[in-house]
């Protein structure tokens, strides 16, 4: 084989086994979103627990990745689409990463829900944890695909889920003004729906990042957004 075939499979092979650690690091990710949910809903303290501490599988994979790809960028040296890819890796683990610690965040939450009075509105935290993986599902099956259009359209669909967190944020808040005995835990079910929602922004960047890797371009649209998101109150993460 000559030398310079040898040197392009072997680059091949070191961008599918960076592929290959994103898909595992995101398969990690969308586990815990979903077993974070499951913990506020079901009120189960120890599944709680084990997602608050498993964020470290997470963190230990992003290091790994982001070692693999400047070892790429330093001795490959790659050029228009292989160079996007290793780039948009670097993006799209960071995202993965602000993913996992939201969901750490959830789980932390649900460990205090659980000890406190269930109020209906928590039912609106699956609607939306529900719309979210499934949006983290899409955008990470069109990064290991290419797949443009399920990028463009799991894009789109962020906008749900800046629309169904504004109607839970203005029940939650019609359920503290009618009784304080439901503020405590209105407001971390008001945390944990802001959680899940930044969640959705960050699988939308990941959607922009695969148009970037596929493309060579960004997004030219703006980015959509529910029609009231502008009203809400920004919380503290």
């Amino acid at each position: 084989m000559p030398v310079n075939d040898h040197i392009v499979r072997s680059f091949d092979e070191d961008l599918e086994a960076l592929k290959a650690k994103i898909a595992q690091m995101g398969g990690l990710v969308e586990a815990q979103c979903e077993s974070a949910v499951r913990a506020v809903n079901r009120r189960d303290q120890t599944l709680a627990q084990r997602v608050k501490t498993s964020d470290d599988q997470i963190d230990a994979l992003e290091a790994e990745i982001e070692a693999m790809s400047l070892r790429l960028l330093a001795l490959r040296q790659p050029l228009g689409g292989d160079l996007r890819t290793v780039v948009a890796s670097l993006k799209i683990v960071s995202d993965l990463e602000r993913i996992g610690d939201y969901a750490a965040n959830i789980g932390k939450r649900a460990i205090v829900l659980s000890g406190l009075p269930e109020i209906p509105p928590a039912n609106g935290i699956v609607r939306i944890g529900a719309l979210v993986q499934s949006l983290i599902k899409d955008v990470l099956d069109a990064y290991a695909d290419d797949n443009l259009e399920l990028a463009v359209a799991a894009w789109h669909r962020d906008e749900d889920i800046d629309e169904l967190y504004t109607s839970l944020f203005r029940e939650l808040l019609t359920y503290m003004m009618e009784d304080p005995r439901n503020i405590t835990a209105s407001t971390h079910l008001l945390f944990i729906a802001k959680n899940l929602e930044r969640m959705g922004d960050h699988a939308t960047n990941i959607a922009e990042t695969v148009h970037f890797q596929v493309k060579g371009t960004k997004m030219e649209a703006d980015r959509p957004k529910g029609e009231d998101a502008s009203y809400i109150v920004e919380m503290p993460e």
